[in-house]
């Protein structure tokens, strides 16, 4: 932000043709075009490429979460190497929103056999999808990465070797065996790299060209480096702090450093470590705005402050959710928000993606079952589903209920000394619109499943099998899928029907006696009503919908992705919008 900009600029022609493409940047001052005129580019030292174009992401790209993790390859450093590995899936660089030093990785795209698809498939047109295939040299190499799209700013990423990269996901390597990376992503983030990413193209875009001609300035490289590396350090750990992330390893909340025996005061331990990453993280940015406002003489032009809702970690509210929120309503999403994530943890360790006793992804291929589990986790203190079908249920009609699965997950995790406490905790933080008298089963009912498919960009690896009116609900976790799994769904809402149904023999019982209130037999009464409704909704999704199903026998492919295989089990399924 220009704070000290003059309201009348005077600049001659010559001005503007010292600054690479001839913008007519006028307000840029003489320090900053002298920059330009004596100082090498980054091209100098870095090649700035854009590679893939896919033409139909739906039939090569895929979220790294959707496919079995056995066939994504991450270590290939050539081509070669990836050939060798056999593998399908490898990580894809697609750019993403605006986060600087570290992160976006959260897809792959499908290239088995060199991309052999990729590379041969023709557009309707004749000409190839493939746009870029001079830059195949690059991919897999360490990079420095950045967004097309430019309208928050540029912000640059660090990125391991391993990665395919496209269009948009803009990238650039080293010319030399020298690493360079880390000093240019520090400029880049800097106050100064999104003011001159302006004045080189004033437009929404930054593309590969802009990037070769941004002036260079190498003469505080050391502590732009060491920024650089604790930046990146810090926006590691914040981003492989979720699920959705592939490194993720433990729930943070359950970290031994951050968890005493109550919710709450493992939560607020946690709350004061993400408030000085992200004030360290502050710190570091600003101190690098200084390093480059001197740098590049413009001192009279910007400011090093960096307001909290620019520092982009996720553990940080006021990037998170951004707007005019005041302190109370930041701290109070982000405390929903991690509760969200401690129960979203909790299911996956009911069905076996995750465990107490291991780090990381436990099941994570198709069709693994319990067996895999337990050549894993021989003696699991919190057991995986033995038939991967876990009933979310109004009431406590099954022991492997979700709500009650929880509930002897917080008692594991956090004790039974405070368990009441904890469970109030919990519920508590869940209930932002404080509604009355809300529980734990309330916000699996109505809630639960609808945070699953946010966090997972609408591409759910759990499935929730639910009648009409939700009545019966049953969960279950794609990657542990087999064809025989509508039937166990089947055999539960059989279970429930009957369960049902003996409760309306009781509530018939109770309403025929003499020795009970008029009010009594009323609410026996209404109950008896309210199973009737229900069982006429199940036995109708049962006949028309899941017995039909079942008997289909239906087999996915991972490969396909969800879009591709969620539809397939119809309206047995919760509808997703935007989904099919």
């Amino acid at each position: 932000v220009n704070l000290r900009a003059p309201s009348r600029f005077v600049a001659r022609e010559v001005d503007f043709k010292i600054i690479p493409g001839d913008p007519l940047a006028y307000w840029v001052p003489k320090s900053l075009r002298d920059v330009f005129g004596t100082s090498p580019r980054f091209n100098s030292i870095l090649e700035a490429r854009e590679c893939l174009t896919t033409g139909k992401n739906e039939d090569y790209v895929r979220y790294s979460f959707e496919v079995s993790r056995k066939k994504v390859f991450r270590k290939a450093t050539s081509r070669n190497d990836a050939q060798n590995s056999s593998a399908k899936w490898f990580p894809y660089n697609k750019g993403g929103e605006k986060r600087k030093w570290y992160g976006n990785d959260e897809y792959v795209v499908n290239w088995e056999n060199d991309g052999h698809l990729l590379q041969t498939r023709k557009h309707p047109s004749g000409d190839r999808i493939w746009a870029h295939n001079f830059n195949l040299d690059f991919i897999f190499r360490p990079s420095l990465s950045w967004s097309d799209i430019t309208t928050k700013g540029l912000s640059a990423r660090i990125f391991p070797e391993g990665f395919v990269f496209d269009a948009t996901g803009l990238s650039a390597f080293s010319r030399y065996n020298e690493d360079v990376r880390w000093v240019v992503a520090s400029i880049c983030n800097s106050t100064v790299g999104s003011y001159i990413a302006e004045v080189l193209n004033p437009t929404m875009h930054f593309k590969a060209g802009d990037f070769s001609e941004f002036p260079l300035i190498m003469s505080f490289r050391q502590r732009a480096e060491d920024i650089c590396r604790n930046a990146v350090k810090i926006t590691s750990v914040d981003w492989d702090s979720f699920e959705t992330s592939w490194d993720f390893a433990r729930l943070p909340l359950l970290d031994p450093d951050y968890c005493p025996p109550t919710v709450k005061a493992a939560y607020e331990n946690l709350r004061v470590h993400w408030q000085d990453m992200t004030l360290e993280m502050q710190r570091l940015e600003e101190e690098n705005n200084r390093i480059f406002i001197d740098a590049y003489g413009l001192q009279d032009e910007l400011e090093p402050d960096v307001p909290l809702k620019e520092i982009t970690l996720t553990c940080n509210p006021h990037y998170r959710y951004g707007g005019d929120k005041s302190e109370e309503e930041l701290e109070a999403l982000l405390l929903a928000d991690t509760m969200r994530e401690f129960v979203s943890y909790a299911v996956g360790c009911m069905f076996g993606r995750y465990a107490l006793e291991k780090e990381g992804l436990v099941l994570a291929n198709q069709g693994e079952t319990v067996e895999d589990y337990l050549k894993q986790i021989p003696q699991p203190s919190f057991p995986a589903d033995d038939d991967n079908v876990i009933p979310m249920l109004d009431g406590d009609w099954f022991t492997d209920d979700i709500t009650e699965r929880f509930r002897q997950f917080l008692k594991l995790t956090f004790g039974e000394e405070h368990y009441e406490d904890n469970l109030r905790y919990v519920e508590q933080g869940l209930n932002i619109k404080g509604k009355r008298n809300y529980s734990i089963r309330d916000y699996f009912l109505k809630e639960f499943y609808d945070d699953h498919v946010r966090r997972y960009k609408k591409r759910p690896i759990y499935w929730l099998f639910s009648s009409p009116k939700g009545s019966f609900n049953a969960l279950i976790y794609m990657h542990r899928y087999q064809p025989h799994t509508v039937g166990t769904v089947l055999k539960y809402l059989r279970d429930f029907q009957d369960k049902l149904k003996s409760s309306k023999d009781r509530q018939e019982s109770l309403s025929i006696r003499a020795d009970i209130s008029s009010s009594d037999k009323t609410k026996a009464l209404k109950e008896i009503e309210k199973i009737n409704k229900m069982l006429v909704e199940l036995e109708e999704y049962e006949r028309d919908v899941l017995y039909p199903l079942a008997t289909e026998q239906i087999t996915i492919d991972l490969d396909d992705g969800v879009k591709a295989n969620y539809p397939k089990f119809g309206n047995a399924l919760k509808k997703i919008t935007g989904l099919s």
